[in-house]
């Protein structure tokens, strides 16, 4: 994590954000307005321009934006942002998030903030951070037939509730296990947080450079979480499946098909995600805040 209050500010802005919210058509109303006063060039996505009325901004398509914007305001919740990241994180442009979701542990300024904050980010006053992304490709005879790439975590199931699957996991080209469960959950140090947290895996701070494998419901009680570097190479190999079609989830949004005898593997994606945050950002407040961790005893 970077404090870069030297660094200028941002001169061209993107701005994306989740379809069908009032609350989010509201709050890029008053993002617009905010940097029309400041004389900024922006462009709202395409598909965001479509439901806000009366905009006063350029729109563009996702890919232009990305190539255009040096910075992208993603204004919803953490799983707006997680859709912001697989589509910007090749571009390598920074993404900083208003929330107007739930939690909002990626969606860290509140929207009665708004204006301030995004006004010292603009001026260089943040703190940046970079997380990485995993990539997933199915393998099927040797052969890539689908990709996908996730921020918060790839997910191994077996698409239909009370069915278990089997598959062999080797990392690195070394055999590690097979198993029997509901599927397993790899997920970044971001996603420890997510999916992974609800399946009992450890949360892991995002500054650390590791994958957390959690099994999902396993037949043998002695398939517990496992924490792996995060340049390991995973390879899932599908075993025989009765009446069941197991799916590969990306970030729970992106969908792949994946048969018996095929490959999933897994790794870092090679570009990484460039999160902003305010200057006074803390985790580990977020975490307290957000999970109901007790106050400091003398509070």
């Amino acid at each position: 994590m970077t404090n870069t209050p030297s660094e200028p500010g941002f001169q061209r802005i993107g701005i994306v954000g989740r379809p069908g919210s009032d609350s989010v058509v509201h709050t890029v109303q008053r993002l617009t307005a905010l940097l029309n006063e400041l004389e900024l060039a922006h462009a709202v996505d395409n598909s965001l321009a479509a439901i806000v009325p009366h905009l006063q901004a350029e729109s563009r398509d996702r890919e232009d934006l990305g190539q255009w914007a040096d910075l992208i305001i993603v204004v919803g919740g953490d799983g707006t942002l997680l859709a912001a990241a697989r589509d910007f994180a090749a571009h390598q442009k920074p993404l900083l998030g208003i929330n107007r979701g739930r939690l909002g542990f990626l969606t860290d300024i509140m929207p009665f903030e708004m204006e301030a904050r995004v006004q010292a980010v603009l001026a260089g006053d943040y703190v940046k951070e970079d997380r990485f992304l995993l990539e997933a490709k199915v393998v099927r005879q040797g052969e890539v037939v689908s990709t996908g790439r996730a921020l918060n975590d790839v997910v191994l199931h077996s698409g239909q509730s009370i069915r278990m699957i089997e598959f062999e996991l080797h990392i690195d080209d070394q055999f590690v296990y097979s198993q029997r469960s509901d599927g397993l959950i790899i997920s970044t140090p971001t996603g420890s947080t997510a999916y992974a947290l609800s399946a009992g895996g450890p949360l892991v701070h995002p500054s650390l450079d590791t994958m957390i494998l959690v099994p999902m419901f396993p037949h043998s009680l002695n398939n517990r979480p496992l924490v792996v570097g995060g340049d390991a190479q995973l390879r899932l190999h599908i075993g025989p499946q009765e009446g069941v079609s197991p799916v590969v989830s990306c970030d729970a949004q992106g969908h792949l098909e994946i048969l018996a005898d095929d490959e999933l593997w897994v790794s870092r994606f090679p570009y990484k995600l460039k999160l902003l945050h305010p200057s006074d950002h803390n985790y580990y407040e977020i975490c307290r805040t957000k999970l109901g961790w007790g106050n400091p005893l003398d509070a």
